[in-house]
């Protein structure tokens, strides 16, 4: 079964302090982004891959896509201010009705193994996401305190890509903006549908790229999987 996949590109990447889009930083000497895109690109199933940008990255972004020949079918959309309305804004130029999956472009190390799994869940129930238990203690903490010890084994903490059939998701982004609500993910905004969202284990190398420190970890990472 084919996809087609959404990037949310457009943000600034502020934690990064990069001065630049954090896409366009380098880990062992290629740019975040291609690092992802190549993932999708070399994937036979992936359809189109829709980039949610902000107009001053268009243009490198497009030259990055010739320097390193990704000639998969992509497109880009403009980005709004919010992740939310970056994906609404894609959402409403897709018309068909099979499955569309929403992907940090900052998590370059999703595995297409994991992506598979993903999307047959998703045709078969209509909303899945990605995920790996908690490793650590969780704790509730209120103004400094300590308030409750969380049982651990029914916590997972959440990755991308998230799929889903895609008429649920416009109708989920649809009620959203109608209601003036945020998400935290786009599972978050099927939720209150309400609809049951099917979780898929994943992989804890797929890591989001977020501050300056989670490079040093993606050079790790590389360097783990070429031994």
């Amino acid at each position: 079964m084919t996809y087609q996949v959404i990037l949310p590109a457009a943000g600034q990447g502020k934690r990064m302090g990069a001065g630049k889009n954090k896409l366009l930083l380098e880990i062992n000497g290629i740019p975040v982004i291609i690092h992802t895109l190549k993932v999708f690109a070399e994937d036979d199933r992936c359809s189109e891959i829709i980039l949610a940008i902000s107009q001053q990255d268009e243009l490198p972004f497009k030259e990055l896509l010739n320097k390193y020949e990704i000639h998969k079918d992509i497109r880009f959309v403009q980005g709004g201010s919010e992740r939310q309305h970056s994906i609404h804004n894609v959402l409403k130029t897709v018309d068909s009705d099979g499955i569309i999956l929403v992907h940090d472009a900052a998590r370059p190390f999703i595995q297409k193994e994991s992506i598979h799994r993903l999307i047959e869940t998703a045709r078969r129930t209509g909303a899945a996401i990605i995920g790996v238990p908690a490793k650590d203690t969780m704790k509730i903490v209120m103004d400094g305190a300590v308030k409750d010890t969380v049982e651990r084994s029914s916590l997972w903490a959440v990755q991308t890509p998230q799929a889903f059939r895609i008429s649920l998701l416009k109708t989920a982004y649809e009620r959203a903006e109608s209601e003036n609500f945020i998400g935290t993910d786009d599972a978050s905004l099927v939720e209150r549908l309400p609809y049951t969202v099917m979780m898929v284990e994943g992989n804890y190398d797929n890591i989001k790229l977020t501050t300056p420190e989670d490079l040093v970890f993606a050079e790790a990472i590389l360097k783990k999987r070429k031994c």
